[in-house]
């Protein structure tokens, strides 16, 4: 007799249970970092698919790598080939029972023309918080087809994003516009404790969120929507950290010495010792009717990396450029490399904005710099995990060491990286209306050397020990 090949579901999570569970109109999942969503997504969909044939479902994420990583790679290994079939030309799985999973993505304004016309029973949009929130609403439209199955829309989401604040209102504030109906909006909070397949299989997951800097690790560990407002580079210190140095037993002075519990330090001489052979890189991001940037770092052997050195192309009034020409730009940055003792005669690498590679309007900003003998290789122009690169060089050691440092006579830096403020509209970017020029050419050299965060240790274990058997 032919063995059939039966689709095999674990056990869901509490919380996955709830999710799985809920009727209304729209549900919300999520809120935290690792909690299991997108498996709870796949399982939802193929329940769906199961027990009502013909029905048309639709998952949507931001791009088509994630829809291939979290979704479609995964239900080709769960679904078994006699229930289902995959059509890669239309990215849709097909049914035996009529029932399809149809997958989309939406980067742009130019992604929702997909959507027009289109209808579906239920809509799943994965990392909802990724979308901005006109997007999310266009793509509702298309939950609308006319028999009787379940129609709707179930949203996974962390805090932060592009929609933030249309999911916060909806969810967790509770505050509803015309059309809106209260009853028809249900949210389930899960956190990464709630995923116990992750914590069983990469335990470390939840070190790396209690490594974020305390407003992120308050959003993505704990799950709290209400946090990113205020200083972004909060864990930068000018000065040594008092409550870190009185937790040493040391004082500011005996930290500023040691250069413990601080980022900023006095300047050593580059050309002499072992520094003269260290490694030197260059970071620029342009500008004219706002300030450009340059700044050169120093790379020691452990991978420390210090900013020795900048050009800042502003006038008196800040966030104000000095509008030099390009050719003006590299002239002054090819000037110092020649004239300066700490560059004169070094081999020094150059990152940059991804941008002066443009063409469109006659020869690139890069083909300027490199007529003054200065070579630029592309940033990493991603955001949120260039941010991400920052803090962690911000990180101390538990000896109090970071993993980058900034010469006092790099005023630039100093002065504007603690002004730097998160984005309403998107709380775990940085606000682009600062003056942010000098964190971008930070940002651009701190992804050309990656690093891992400073895990936290593990908490030891506490036995009750009555009768001091273990002493």
């Amino acid at each position: 007799m032919e063995q059939i090949e039966m689709l095999q579901i674990p056990a869901p999570s509490e919380k996955q249970r709830l999710f799985l569970a809920d009727r209304h109109r729209h549900v919300a999942y999520g809120g935290a970092r690792g909690g299991g969503k997108s498996w709870a997504v796949r399982v939802k969909a193929l329940l769906f698919c199961c027990s009502w044939p013909g029905i048309k479902i639709l998952i949507v994420r931001k791009s088509y790598r994630e829809l291939m990583n979290n979704h479609i790679n995964p239900l080709r290994a769960m679904i078994p080939v006699a229930m289902a079939r995959y059509n890669k030309t239309d990215k849709v799985f097909l049914f035996g029972n009529g029932s399809s999973i149809n997958f989309g993505y939406c980067a742009s304004d130019s992604d929702l023309d997909q959507y027009q016309g289109a209808e579906y029973d239920v809509i799943f949009l994965d990392e909802a918080t990724q979308l901005q929130e006109d997007w999310i609403r266009k793509i509702n439209l298309a939950v609308r087809e006319p028999n009787g199955f379940p129609k709707r829309t179930y949203y996974t989401c962390n805090p932060g994003g592009a929609g933030h604040g249309y999911i916060k209102r909806l969810f967790i504030d509770r505050r509803y516009e015309a059309g809106e109906v209260p009853e028809n909006y249900s949210f389930t909070q899960a956190l990464v404790t709630d995923n116990q397949v992750l914590m069983r299989v990469q335990p470390e997951y939840l070190q790396e969120l209690e490594a974020l800097p305390p407003k992120l690790r308050e959003a993505w560990l704990h799950g709290k929507w209400d946090i990113f407002e205020g200083q972004f580079f909060e864990d930068f210190r000018e000065v040594p950290d008092p409550v870190l140095c009185e937790s040493a037993g040391i004082t500011k002075e005996q930290a500023r010495r040691q250069r413990r519990f601080t980022h900023v330090i006095e300047p050593f001489d580059l050309s002499k010792g072992q520094c003269r052979h260290w490694k030197l890189m260059r970071s620029y991001d342009f500008g004219y009717g706002k300030p450009f940037s340059c700044a050169w770092w120093a790379v020691d052997y452990d991978g420390i990396i210090y900013r020795i050195l900048e050009l800042y192309g502003c006038t008196q009034t800040p966030n104000e450029g000095v509008k030099w020409t390009p050719d003006r730009q590299f002239a002054e940055i090819a000037r110092m490399e020649r004239e300066h003792p700490w560059l004169a005669g070094r081999e020094i690498t150059g990152v940059a904005d991804p941008a002066i590679w443009d063409q469109s309007r006659g020869p690139s900003t890069a083909e300027m710099a490199a007529q003054q003998g200065l070579y630029f290789t592309p940033g990493d122009h991603a955001r949120i995990p260039g941010w991400m690169q920052c803090h962690y060089r911000l990180q101390f050691d538990e000896n109090g060491y970071p993993r980058m440092y900034v010469f006092d006579n790099c005023k630039a830096f100093i002065r504007t990286i603690p002004l730097l403020q998160f984005d309403r509209r998107r709380p775990e970017d940085l606000d682009t209306e600062g003056e942010d020029h000098v964190a971008d050419e930070w940002r651009y050299l701190c992804m050309s050397r990656p690093i891992k965060p400073i895990l936290p240790r593990a908490k030891p274990v506490i036995y009750a020990d009555p009768l001091d058997q273990f002493c």
